[in-house]
This record gives structure tokens, C-alpha cells and sequence, in this order.
């Protein structure tokens, strides 16, 4: 539980927002769990190179004498002589919190133009390198061979950076399987070298179904989408992806549905891509709050939580409205995504999607009812036996904190379109 950088600031974070986002989670979110602030693309570019510029070819960035990257320091004045990310992670780290950042797969591509060594070999960065293995979205990288001599210890260098700056997550982008399963290895085996206790988050793109096994092997989290942007036909198809991946996974890992584009996003401006997804232009989704409808936005915290997605905030959180303050301060709904087990879809049918899940140690079922259609209420009864319980049970709604009486062997909602209820029953 956290928050991330990208859908509010994109390539522009600074350090004063970071520290404002830390100082609001401590003062306000940390109490219900919120703990990780991590700083999304773009903090190696100078802040000439805005979000709008975010698919240069060959961008400028900051490196240090083995060829890794490290913070602007007209975006992170704390970075200076060689402090790196030290200084503001120790400040996060004070809040009571966890300091993460986003990187690219590979090395970076002044690294190989300007031959740097790679620390402890007497290898350089092209030796590693390959040329033609460039990312086709943000292509500041080359892809690293690592079948090839030092390619390890490039990898080995750059987390053992990390773990001396005090980095406590990692996401790490362009990681798609199979493709590059290698360097996934290649950084698994670089966070263990380091014995920081780092989450080692992937992303993006789809990830296979049939990969499962192996990333819950290799990393904590994984995406399971494309970018999940603040449109309905995005939150809609998010529930067939779901319910792909919601069989049991081994504790401590978890398939990610990526974050949540609520509160405060784009303060300074998306790209081309993310306009046109949203069918406008870069002026007019610029500084505003998330376009979902309430009934939306509840149905995508409802969802996340009955997922079990780790849940990442994405909009900039010192100027949350208060649809935002009420969705992510509620302990019973929070607790669904935190604690409960057997989380699965039991009903999709005519728009209604319902899931179910189980209250450790309880004799009680969370249960979420969601209506995926447009423009009209639907009148929803849940039978005790489609949910595996029986008898007459208490009925909670989560969301209001209201017990909604008892109920014999069937509970009956209405819900408004694109909305949900969220009940417990038993317990």
C-alpha cells in the first residue's frame, strides 16, 4: 500500500512534492496502512525533459562513474555530491514510512555511448550491452545480455547502489514475459546480492497467464495490464482480467491491476498517448481530478480489495477531495484487501459481476456486488447458497460502517449503474 508518482506528475516529480506526498501519508494514511512513496520515471532526466517529451530518443540523464543512474539534482537538490537518493529516503524513513523508485530494464544509453566501466570488473557497458533490444515506448536503455561476461555485476552495482541510498521497493519497467525472463533473473538475483530487503515490483504490459508460477518465484508483484488510466472502459475490462488471475497465489506475492487514478491527476500534464486514450488532448486532462464518476470509483477500490491488488494511490495527494479521503481511510474495506483469503468471482452474468471472499477466523464472507451496466439500476439478490453459507446472518455494509439487520438465506441490493455494494455477511 502506497502511492506512486505517475499518474499526478509523471516525468516532473521533485523533491518538495515527494516530501509534501510523505508528509501528507504520514500525517493522515499511514495509520490505515499506507507506507511506500515511491518516485515513478523520470527522476534521472533533467526537468527540461517534461512528461510531454517522455518518448525522446536518447534523452538526457544523469549517471555516475560506473554507469548508473542517479537523481537530477535540479529536481532533488539533496542529491548533491554523490548522495543520491540517500538524503530523501532518510526522510521518508523518519516519517515511519518506505521509499521506492521506478527504473527501465538495461543500461542506460550514455553508459554504452560514453564506455563506462562497471564497477569491481574490468568490463565496460557495451560489453554487456545489446544494441538492437530497446524499448519501443521509452527508448533510453539498451537491453542487457546477460549471458555475457559482467553483465551480472552491472545489475549487482546498480541494486547495491540502491540498498546503500536506503531504496526499500523497486519497480522495475519493460519486463513483459517471456521476453525477458533473463534479466528478470538477472535483477531477482542482484536484490538477493545486496540482502536489502527491497520489493521487487514488474511492470508493465500484459503478463502471460501461463507465467504465473514463474514470477511468483522471481518477483513480489507483477502488473497484469496495460496502464489503467481513469476511463470506464478500462476499470470495465479489468474484470475479466482479474478474474484470469484469481486463483491462490504463494503468501507475499501478488498479480498487480496496477494503480489507482484517483484524487489529483495529471498536475502537469499527460503525453499524447495517455490524451488520446482518454479521447481529449494534452491541455484539456491537464490538473484535474480523476474523470471516474463516484459509483466508479468505489467499484474500482471494491474490485482492487477483492483482488487483493496491492493498492498504489496515484493522484497527488496533498490535494485530495474528499471522495478521495473517504475511499482510502476506510479500515473494514482496507481489511478485505489486506487479510481476507479464497478471493474469487462466483457470479458474471448480464452486467452483474459478483465476488466473494473469506474473513480469516471468522465464519464470514465478504461479499461484492457490481453492476457493469449502463445507464440503469439493477436489482440484485445474493442466495446463501451460491456463496457457501446458511442460516439467518448479520449483514454489514463495509462502505457506510452500517449493520444492515439480519437476513435468511438471501440478501437483495440495488445498485446503480457502474456501481457496487460491499457486505459482510456472518461474523
Amino acid at each position: 500500500m502506497g502511492w506512486n508518482s505517475w499518474d499526478c506528475l509523471g516525468l516532473d516529480a521533485n523533491e518538495a512534492q515527494v516530501k509534501a506526498v510523505a508528509d501528507y501519508m504520514a500525517a493522515h494514511l499511514k495509520q490505515f496502512g499506507w507506507q511506500y512513496v515511491v518516485i515513478d520515471a523520470g527522476w534521472f532526466h533533467p526537468k527540461q525533459l517534461t512528461t510531454a517529451k517522455s518518448h525522446t530518443v536518447d534523452p538526457p540523464q544523469n549517471l555516475d562513474g560506473f554507469g548508473r543512474l542517479i537523481p537530477d539534482t535540479g529536481k532533488y537538490p539533496s542529491s548533491v555530491n554523490g548522495v543520491g537518493f540517500k538524503a530523501l529516503a532518510d526522510y521518508v524513513h523518519r516519517k515511519g514510512l518506505k521509499f521506492g523508485i521506478h527504473i527501465m530494464r538495461g543500461i542506460p544509453w550514455n553508459a554504452v555511448a560514453n564506455k563506462t566501466p562497471i564497477k569491481g570488473t574490468s568490463y565496460f557497458a557495451p560489453d554487456v550491452a545489446n544494441l538492437q533490444d530497446v524499448c519501443n515506448w521509452s527508448p533510453i536503455m539498451k537491453g542487457v545480455d546477460m549471458a555475457k561476461p559482467g553483465a551480472q555485476a552491472y545489475y549487482n552495482s546498480v541494486f547495491e547502489l540502491y540498498a546503500e541510498w536506503g531504496v526499500d521497493f523497486v519497480k522495475v519497467d519493460d519486463m513483459p514475459l517471456p521476453a525477458h525472463a533473463a534479466e528478470i533473473e538477472g535483477v531477482h538475483q542482484a536484490i538477493l546480492n545486496s540482502k536489502a530487503p527491497i520489493v521487487f515490483s514488474l511492470s508493465s504490459n500484459v503478463t502471460p497467464l501461463n507465467q504465473k508460477n514463474y514470477l511468483a518465484q522471481a518477483a513480489h508483484m507483477w502488473r497484469i495490464s496495460n496502464d489503467f488510466w481513469d476511463n470506464w472502459k478500462w476499470l470495465k475490462l479489468q474484470f475479466d482480467i482479474c478474474r484470469q488471475w484469481d486463483s491462490p497465489r504463494p503468501p507475499g506475492r501478488w498479480p498487480d491491476a496496477d494503480m489507482l487514478p484517483i484524487g489529483k491527476l495529471r498536475k502537469t500534464g499527460g503525453d499524447a498517448w495517455i490524451a488520446s486514450q482518454l479521447g481529449s488532448t494534452m491541455d484539456k486532462v491537464t490538473d484535474e481530478y480523476s474523470r471516474f464518476t463516484d459509483p466508479e470509483k468505489y467499484t474500482l477500490m471494491t474490485l482492487w480489495c477483492m483482488f487483493k491488488s496491492p493498492l498504489m494511490l496515484g493522484g497527488y495527494l496533498p490535494e485530495n477531495d474528499a471522495i478521495t479521503v473517504k475511499l482510502i481511510t476506510n479500515d473494514e474495506v482496507i481489511a478485505v484487501d489486506q487479510q481476507s483469503v479464497n478471493n474469487h468471482e462466483v457470479r458474471n452474468r448480464d452486467g452483474i459481476v459478483i465476488w466473494t471472499a473469506d474473513q480469516p477466523g471468522k465464519q464470514a464472507k465478504y461479499v461484492a456486488i457490481f453492476n457493469l451496466n449502463d445507464g440503469r439500476s439493477e436489482k440484485v439478490s445474493v442466495t446463501w447458497n451460491e456463496i457457501g453459507v446458511a442460516g439467518k446472518l448479520k449483514v454489514r455494509d463495509l462502505w457506510a460502517k452500517k449493520n444492515l439487520g439480519k437476513f435468511d438465506e438471501t440478501f437483495t441490493a440495488k445498485i446503480e449503474p457502474h456501481g457496487c455494494v460491499l457486505v459482510k455477511i456472518g461474523g
